[in-house]
């Protein structure tokens, strides 16, 4: 199977989808605007990326190609609603980043509260200020509020507590007994969250739901001279409000995501909120340990590994959640040659669409079970012909599917 590696890879992940007998196509550099091209002349089965966006011209330049895999968490660099209309699944790797994600957080943290970026910038200036410096709150017994408790909140919430910080938490599907287990306390919304908070970590993902979240009510919410720290997605939050709260209300901001940031490694950005005083940023690394690369390249291969067994992909996120079918068509039958095409035939011809197929062979291979998903009833003429219509067919039951 040919895979192309469409952005930075671990070499022990390259390594491993080797060892599977994949033929692995390296092209890291490629840029986006280029990724069509290269598809079309490598025509891959799959594709991994990083940070690369992947649009539909990308997606349907290979025939062959039938699964994108994102080497990280967000899948928001690749045009899922394409690929579904392409038939390509897409999978990415969570919870594989979470720990550096979150070390990176508490760095973010502690920074603010340090100031510790600016305290380096002055010594290498030149600039002896302690007394300046030596002013700093502290962390313990400060409320870290997080906004999202998935993977990567849960890991924050971990590492706040040995710091001897009290946490609070909303979270789509938290309750208020799993928040009991894990020692926080629970927020019916974020704007709760936001109250209660000296500090506060959004770790959401960036959807259409969540875009500008942190917005001018939200900031409002904090206590004065609160801290803020991003690293889930730029949309997420309105980087104007922000920048507001920032120079009217001495808010804090740790940012490793923006709105608009450069497509590539290098080249020039500036956008207002990381000019702003108090404001401390990084370069969108927060995944970027040699550990969560790792983690995520073993995986990558477990994912591709699975595809090549079994033609499903682990974590796809573009699968259909819930069947259109009607009515499920259980045909038992000796395991011969033929039996499925008649089968599919007569539903053909009585235009009935099959949704989903399972095939299952009883042991010793002489005899399998098929259930068909259908998205209507075949007719009774059609259900006597498929029964009827081939001497290997032992039986045939329709069910209608429970709503």
């Amino acid at each position: 199977m040919k895979l192309l590696v469409a952005d930075k890879f671990e070499k022990v992940g390259v390594d491993g989808l080797k060892d599977l007998g994949c033929d692995v196509v390296l092209a890291p550099d490629v840029k986006a605007e280029d990724l069509a091209a290269t598809i079309k002349e490598v025509n891959p089965k799959v594709l991994i990326v990083r940070s690369k966006k992947v649009n539909e011209a990308a997606l349907g330049a290979g025939p062959a190609l039938a699964l994108v895999i994102r080497a990280g968490a967000g899948i928001d660099n690749i045009d899922v609603a394409a690929a579904s209309r392409l038939g390509v699944f897409v999978s990415n790797c969570p919870g594989k980043n979470s720990i550096a994600v979150a070390e990176l957080i508490l760095g973010l943290l502690l920074s603010m509260d340090r100031r510790i970026p600016d305290q380096v910038a002055a010594l290498r200036q030149g600039e002896w200020r302690k007394g300046e410096y030596a002013k700093a709150r502290g962390l313990h017994g400060r409320t870290l509020g997080i906004v999202g408790l998935g993977q990567i909140g849960r890991e924050v919430a971990r590492r706040a507590q040995s710091f001897g910080m009290k946490v609070v938490a909303w979270s789509r599907n938290l309750t208020d007994q799993e928040a009991d287990r894990l020692h926080i306390e629970y927020c019916e919304t974020p704007l709760e969250v936001a109250r209660l908070s000296d500090a506060i970590s959004i770790n959401v993902a960036g959807t259409a739901e969540t875009k500008h979240l942190v917005n001018e009510e939200f900031l409002a919410a904090l206590k004065p001279g609160a801290y803020v720290i991003n690293t889930s997605r730029g949309t997420v939050v309105d980087e104007a409000a922000l920048e507001k709260a920032v120079r009217e209300r001495g808010i804090r901001a740790g940012l490793d995501v923006y709105q608009n940031e450069p497509s590539g490694n290098q080249g020039e950005f500036r956008p207002g909120i990381v000019a702003a005083p108090g404001v401390y940023g990084t370069h969108h690394v927060g995944a970027s340990t040699d550990q969560a690369q790792v983690a995520i390249a073993h995986e990558v291969i477990r994912i591709v590994d699975a595809f090549m067994s079994t033609g499903s992909a682990p974590h796809c996120v573009n699968r259909l959640a819930k069947s259109a079918a009607t009515h499920v068509l259980s045909v038992r039958h000796h395991n011969r040659p033929g039996v499925l095409a008649h089968v599919f035939r007569i539903l053909h011809e009585a235009g009935v669409n099959v949704e989903e197929v399972e095939s299952i062979a009883y042991h010793g291979a002489q005899a399998a079970s098929a259930r068909i998903h259908v998205a209507a009833p075949p007719t009774e003429q059609a259900f006597a012909a498929i029964r009827n219509g081939n001497a290997d067919i032992i039986s045939v039951d329709l069910t209608a599917v429970e709503r």
